[in-house]
């Protein structure tokens, strides 16, 4: 099933951007692992996919468990064996189980650890969610932070159309496993996992200043403090929301 939606998929992503893939040998080929990687555009995930895909993984998503009822939709994703999320429904469990499946079987899962496209005005990675930490705490595998450049240029954050011409480079870099030892054989509470998310961000960051040169800020962008949504392509709070 991934293999005709990967296929049908690369021709287009092969004509639109060229790639450079750098340090692909630290993709671990002995276990499953979690890839985490920025998120500054819609492509991402595409992009992201089609790196594993032609080093021989075949990607997993999480995706919200809704999606998997729809008639052709939830066939293909579960037949390319995706991973649903349902915090507040009956299967709210299912994702750690499929996730484990999908690791003990050497496959790679994709978590982007903000949630969703970076709302740093200069698109640095923003404040993370802890989901890609206790996932990796709870199944003990590892993490392997991937940074990419250059996607912005053919697909904008919350653009309407691609700039396919002229073609544009994106550059990822793949890094080595994050130290999580100090995590592992502690309870998981808020502030361990919230310290978890940081050093998985810490390792993002700094392979992206490598790609893309500059220095991030001190903090990271949090979008609860500038009034701003923490999902979708809306940005601004509707102030009828704080009261």
């Amino acid at each position: 099933m991934f293999s005709i939606m990967a296929n049908t998929m690369r021709p287009l992503m092969n004509l639109l951007l060229a790639k450079t893939w750098l340090q692909t040998e630290k993709l671990p080929r002995d276990r499953g692992f979690i890839v985490c990687a920025n998120h500054y555009s819609e492509i991402d995930p595409v992009l992201v996919g089609h790196m594993l895909y032609n080093n021989g993984f075949p990607p997993h998503f999480l995706a919200k468990g809704s999606l998997f009822k729809l008639p052709f939709v939830g066939k293909a994703m579960s037949g390319s064996k995706q991973i649903p999320v349902d915090r507040s429904g009956p299967t709210a469990g299912r994702a750690l189980v499929v996730a484990q499946e999908v690791l003990d079987e050497g496959g790679a899962i994709i978590i982007y650890p903000e949630g969703t496209l970076t709302r740093d005005p200069d698109l640095w990675p923003m404040r993370g969610h802890t989901g890609a930490a206790r996932l990796a705490l709870q199944t003990g595998a590892p993490v392997i932070p991937v940074a990419h450049w250059g996607a912005q240029e053919v697909f904008p954050r919350y653009a309407r159309m691609v700039r396919p011409l002229p073609r544009k480079r994106v550059t990822m870099v793949v890094g080595d496993p994050v130290d999580l030892d100090r995590f592992r054989d502690r309870p998981l509470d808020k502030t361990l996992l919230h310290e978890a998310t940081e050093a998985i961000l810490d390792e993002i960051t700094a392979l992206l200043v490598g790609l893309r040169g500059g220095t991030p800020p001190a903090e990271r962008w949090d979008p609860a403090e500038h009034n701003q949504t923490g999902q979708g392509r809306k940005l601004e709070q509707d102030p009828k929301d704080h009261k």
